[in-house]
């Protein structure tokens, strides 16, 4: 047979097979899945008519996160803390034994915002204090080194810069005109799940008594905020910043909090034009108005903040404010309670002349005071007593062993298995910064809180874990 002969027959040979195998895969096949016909597929959509109003809010979270998600950055850091011995650290011959104290390096997360084109970023003063190295990772994947403008550790508002130029920026909106129930979009890094867009609503405004901050006014939220989101914005529908997301509670879900927009431009703004804050000072102490003293003072409501003393030649003494005038307004603001009168006072400026309205012996009295700096304040003595190391490895009631943290608050050497506060969730490490929303500055001040909370059965710790604020629920017994 000629070569050409036998490649021939090769060749039907071929066709013949392509043909079976044609012919098997054909009209009686049963298909492996169905497609949509709104991809080109043959079945219709399982619901044909979606309400327009639906469609239209699923569109405007869709153009807000396109919008703003590129002035979104990721921040990690990188800083040296000193590892805790706490069973031989208190002896003074420690370091003759076993050399200076250890330090040991730690990365954490967070999230911020740009607010200028050429490199400024918005962000928690807890994601960047203390940092040996700051990067910062935009949208576009690329990466910068940071360097820290200035931090205030009092509004925990921070502001970061970079070196580079034509950058997306964030618009930042109103947060004076929130209201409950209106739309509200986080974008972060929670987790390290870069450019993470969550959405819920505004569930209350004004916050504040929470333990959390020196200054507070928070926005809640239950769009989900979890560690690594801190410092990244809140916005609204419009994509305009609201806020600046701070805090979640532990034990519960969809509790999150944020520093609204209107409190934090004027300290990022001082933070970048002086690289720090100040902040207005009146030269009173106050407590708030119960119902029983309001009574007394013939107050028809328990608002405002009453003085219990006037420091000598501050702005306050210099006003005619007395011992036991109420404060009830300021600049046409109504005063609720004392924290609401530090920040409205902090936030109106140093040398501003403000006009402060006092209720004395039953009658309402507008006085004029120029309010100081309160750096200049005098400072309070100090301290007598200092919170003493437990000894010998002695755990308190929670379960504890903790000592005083170099920024404030305890922190914790030990948590023993088994007991209220692991059970719990707290873990070693976590630095104690409140409990029951009363603030915690010394072992001696936790003691004392501890002591006197504890009979209450509940208690409410604040704890600051890496770049989170969380806060847990205890239960003692």
């Amino acid at each position: 047979m000629s070569p050409l002969l036998r490649l021939s027959r090769l060749c039907i040979a071929v066709c013949l097979c392509a043909a079976a195998l044609s012919g098997c895969s054909g009209k009686n096949e049963t298909p492996l899945f169905v497609e949509s016909n709104r991809k080109a597929g043959e079945a219709e959509a399982p619901v044909k008519e979606v309400p327009t109003d639906i469609l239209s809010t699923q569109k405007a979270f869709s153009n807000v996160s396109k919008k703003v998600t590129p002035s979104v950055v990721n921040i990690s850091t990188v800083s040296r803390k000193k590892v805790i011995q706490p069973f031989f650290e208190a002896n003074p011959f420690f370091e003759d034994f076993f050399g200076a104290p250890q330090t040991r390096r730690d990365k954490s997360l967070g999230s911020g915002f740009l607010i200028s084109t050429d490199g400024y970023i918005v962000t928690n003063d807890h994601v960047v204090r203390d940092a040996e190295s700051i990067q910062v990772k935009l949208s576009n994947d690329k990466v910068y080194d940071a360097t820290v403008v200035g931090g205030d550790h009092k509004t925990d508002i921070a502001v970061i810069k970079i070196k580079a130029t034509g950058l997306p920026t964030a618009v930042l909106g109103d947060s004076d005109k929130l209201e409950v129930g209106q739309w509200a979009i986080a974008i972060g890094n929670p987790f390290g799940l870069d450019r993470t867009m969550t959405v819920g609503v505004i569930s209350a405004t004004g916050r504040s008594n929470m333990g959390i901050e020196t200054y507070e006014n928070f926005i809640q939220t239950d769009a989900s905020i979890n560690p690594g989101n801190s410092g990244g914005p809140l916005l609204n529908v419009y994509g305009e910043v609201v806020g600046i997301n701070t805090a979640i509670v532990a034990s519960g879900q969809g509790i999150g909090f944020a520093i609204p927009v209107n409190m934090a431009k004027p300290i990022f703004s001082q933070l970048i034009k002086k690289g720090s804050v100040s902040r207005g000072y009146m030269g009173v102490t106050i407590q708030p108005v119960t119902e029983e003293l309001a009574q007394s003072f013939g107050l028809k409501q328990a608002k405002g903040a009453l003085v219990n003393d006037v420091i000598k030649g501050g702005p306050a003494d210099k006003a005619g404010i007395r011992q036991g005038d109420v404060i009830i307004g300021l600049n046409g603001v109504e005063v609720k309670d004392p924290s609401h009168l530090q920040r409205v006072v902090a936030e109106a400026g140093v040398g501003t002349i403000a006009k402060i309205s006092v209720f004395r012996d039953g009658k309402s009295l507008d006085l004029k005071m120029t309010l100081a700096s309160a750096d200049n304040a005098p400072k309070q003595r100090q301290r007598a007593e200092r919170g003493e190391r437990q000894q010998d490895g002695e755990a308190d009631q929670l379960g504890l062993i903790v000592e005083e943290a170099e920024q404030g608050g305890v922190v914790v050497v030990d948590a023993v298995r088994g007991g209220v506060a692991a059970e719990a969730g707290i873990k070693r490490g976590d630095i104690i910064v409140s409990i029951n929303r009363t603030r915690i500055n010394t072992a001696a001040e936790y003691a004392r809180v501890i002591e006197r909370a504890g009979r209450q059965g509940k208690l409410t710790l604040l704890v600051r874990r890496g770049d989170a604020s969380i806060y847990f629920a205890l239960r003692v017994k």
